[in-house]
């Protein structure tokens, strides 16, 4: 498995993201506390600590939704505390990623959708549209099938870091059957970026 960022296209600063996104643009609790205790977990309480207030310092329910903004301002604190020991900004986004995937697979709407999709990849692939969905309030993802195993899913008006998506779409792809799977992303506007998911 190996994973790749590419664009032409510079990524968003937290300041720029905060100015687009409304009060409209949210995400399930669940991602607030997935990604409270991966940060304990990768730099201890104090960082923790730092990261919650900067969410907002709130206590968040699972299934109840929050502005994606806050959950932004944590991701963002704990890519810069956590970067120079867990090999940069984009890895540790990476990791939130992959954390926030699981405790969303381990949900009663993850477990649905996981039974559904099974694992066979392109229909792992089918089901991320509608995860979203279920996850977030805003954006718009579609799936373009170039083969048998290769597909592309654009999101657009997505709020979340590359890194981070790369590290949603990896992980998920990994329950599957896939074998030397690639998830590349290419920025083609501040908020728009296609994912190129290659697998044997």
């Amino acid at each position: 498995m190996s994973m790749s960022t590419a664009s032409a296209i510079p990524a968003p600063d937290l300041e720029h993201l905060l100015t687009l996104a409304t009060p409209a643009d949210t995400c399930r609790g669940m991602f607030f506390n997935g990604m409270l205790e991966a940060v304990r977990k990768l730099g201890g309480e104090e960082v923790r600590a730092r990261c919650y207030v900067a969410a907002g310092a709130k206590r968040y329910v699972d299934f109840f939704s929050y502005p994606v903004a806050d959950f932004l301002k944590a991701v963002f604190t704990a890519a810069d505390l956590l970067g120079p020991k867990h090999g940069g900004r984009d890895a540790v986004m990476t990791l939130l990623g992959r954390r926030a995937t699981e405790d969303f697979h381990q949900s009663t709407v993850g477990k649905t959708m996981l039974a559904l999709a099974g694992t066979d990849p392109l229909r792992v692939v089918n089901s991320f549209p509608s995860a979203f969905r279920a996850a977030v309030s805003y954006g718009n993802r579609t799936v373009e099938h170039l083969g048998d195993k290769q597909a592309r899913l654009q999101m657009r008006r997505d709020f979340l870091p590359m890194a981070y998506n790369e590290g949603v779409l990896t992980y998920s792809m990994e329950q599957s059957t896939a074998k030397e799977l690639v998830v590349r992303g290419h920025r083609l506007a501040t908020l728009d970026v296609d994912y190129d998911i290659r697998w044997s």
